[in-house]
């Protein structure tokens, strides 16, 4: 159970970071205390995930404000690929923990897949909100 709390403060962390700073004044929830030296290390790395996350969501939001929209993509892509390696690292990282404490494979499949799509998942969500026009005050 405390890899799963782990995993969802996980994508919790990842999650803060799809939403732009400015839309949000509320703090992600913090992680669950670790009570062992291995969920300390998962937490750390959690943490340390999360901030990369919010600083590819910011360079993202930056190559989807361009002017010159073919620019724009080719940038996109190319921060997709620079990230995706990282994320898979975390998901695999996520999934070796799970094995060494016992948890099934199946419990966590969902979670890891996730974790993986991050990157288009902000992606997306950034593209469709450069797309979209304001609303009018």
């Amino acid at each position: 159970m405390r890899l799963l709390s782990c995993a969802c403060a996980a994508l919790l962390l990842t999650a803060a970071a799809t939403v732009p700073a400015a839309a949000t004044a509320q703090t992600p929830p913090s992680a669950p205390t670790p009570r062992s030296p291995e969920e300390a290390a998962l937490q750390t790395r959690a943490e340390a995930f999360g901030k990369s996350m919010e600083t590819m969501s910011t360079e993202m939001q930056a190559a989807a404000a361009q002017t010159d929209k073919a620019k724009a993509k080719a940038d996109l892509d190319a921060l997709q690929a620079r990230y995706q390696p990282e994320v898979d690292a975390f998901a695999a990282e996520i999934q070796t923990f799970a094995a060494a404490q016992g948890v099934p494979a199946d419990e966590l499949g969902d979670a890891v897949e996730e974790i993986k799509s991050i990157p288009a998942m902000v992606r997306a969500e950034i593209e469709t909100a450069a797309t979209t026009p304001a609303a009018p005050q």
